[in-house]
């Protein structure tokens, strides 16, 4: 099944334009002339952050240096996960110290934290990806955050010259459900994003009723009255409506 994500900068010719898109373009536009941008973009699972960020990213034709993470075991602790990042990059760049890490870094246009380290198990089922740990950690993986932002604050004239492009997601199960701290939780998801956006900037990927029948009708064949329906049932992500779609076309 298709998981109308995109993992990659190639061209997808199924992609609407948006009010979110159209924000999250302005402020990638920027990075090409100016360093020491910190970009936060966020949206509840199934509005397809990546899909906007890896299409913003081609239309520009940003040269970024896509983060791989590949964690070995869900049981892997927060340091344990954030020390990887860094030793695989080390290793990328064939470099011994942090410090040339970052010199490295600092030659692209941005670096991205995407699809390939949110969710490399997609690309690879013998790693975990990173959605899959925090799912499983759920408000332990809080102290990996602190150690990211420990990071920024220590190394603050590193970021100076560099810019950082982030799929920000916290992704925990309410009820067997999926839900994304930053979007999903009311006055604390609206506080949590508060305080992010003091410090960097942030984009939430979030569509209106029309924009979500367009995004699904360019993918299918449907009226509008039943992208409707399922827009009541799944809310406005239209990855899900589009996952379950193709349930509905497959069973017909």
């Amino acid at each position: 099944m298709e998981n109308y994500k995109v993992t990659s900068n190639a061209d997808n010719g199924s992609f609407v334009e948006t009010r979110s898109y159209k924000k999250l373009y302005k402020i990638l536009e920027d990075l090409k002339t100016h360093k020491g941008k910190i970009v936060h973009v966020i949206g509840a699972p199934g509005t397809g952050k990546s899909v906007n960020i890896y299409f913003a990213v081609d239309e520009l034709a940003l040269n970024v240096y896509d983060v791989e993470l590949d964690i070995k075991n869900l049981e892997d602790s927060s340091k344990d996960v954030f020390n990887r990042i860094f030793r695989n990059l080390k290793d990328e760049f064939q470099v011994e110290s942090r410090g040339e890490v970052y010199k490295k870094l600092q030659t692209f246009d941005a670096v991205l934290f995407a699809d390939k380290f949110h969710d490399s198990h997609v690309l690879d089922d013998k790693t975990v990806g990173f959605s899959q740990w925090t799912n499983y950690k759920g408000f332990k993986s809080f102290y990996f955050y602190f150690l990211c932002l420990k990071e920024y604050l220590t190394c603050r004239n590193d970021f100076k010259a560099m810019n950082v492009v982030l799929q920000t997601a916290w992704r925990i199960h309410v009820k067997s459900e999926k839900k994304d701290l930053f979007t999903d939780f009311g006055p604390l998801s609206r506080l949590i994003i508060g305080i992010l956006a003091l410090l960097f900037e942030v984009v939430e990927i979030s569509y209106s009723m029309d924009e979500v029948v367009k995004i699904v009708k360019k993918h299918f064949d449907v009226n509008e009255k039943t992208v409707k329906h399922l827009i009541k049932q799944y809310g406005h992500k239209p990855r899900f409506i589009c996952q379950a779609l193709e349930k509905r076309f497959l069973r017909n």
